[in-house]
């Protein structure tokens, strides 16, 4: 699978240990930055993440900063995104099984960085259950 990846300064610590562990199960990483823990703006990394998303170059995107919001907010203006943001494994499973989310964001001052590794592989390998969500996530676009 091919997965877009992006980050602001807060969550790039946690970045390059999410690429080794997707590219050690055989996925293909599309890195949009940042690429140090210089300050930055998050939405500068999200809309390019999203946009990959939104326009088949990836399959599903991973987008970490401190708490989550910032970068949800951004790759959620666009159309074709619903990103999650997860602070749990349950959340990440529930995210793909109910909402069919190809994003999911990471609030990387809140979890540690082994259970932000083990939300981004659960979310990756949790099918959508369509049935009565699909309906639910149909009606999500305005």
């Amino acid at each position: 699978m091919k997965i877009a990846i992006g980050c602001d300064h807060a969550g790039f610590p946690y970045k390059e240990g999410i690429i080794a562990m997707l590219q050690s199960q055989g996925h293909m990483v599309l890195d949009f930055g940042t690429h140090s823990a210089d300050s930055v703006d998050y939405p500068d990394f999200a809309h390019p993440v999203a946009e990959a998303v939104e326009s088949g170059q990836a399959e599903k995107g991973v987008l970490i900063c401190g708490s989550g919001n910032g970068v949800a907010m951004a790759a959620n203006k666009h159309a074709g995104i619903r990103c999650a943001i997860c602070w749990t494994e349950e959340l990440a499973a529930l995210a793909r099984q109910h909402n069919d989310a190809n994003v999911i964001a990471l609030p990387a001052r809140f979890v540690t960085e082994i259970l932000a590794q083990a939300m981004v592989r659960i979310f990756i390998n949790t099918a959508f259950e369509g049935g009565r969500h699909a309906g639910r996530v149909n009606k999500i676009a305005c």
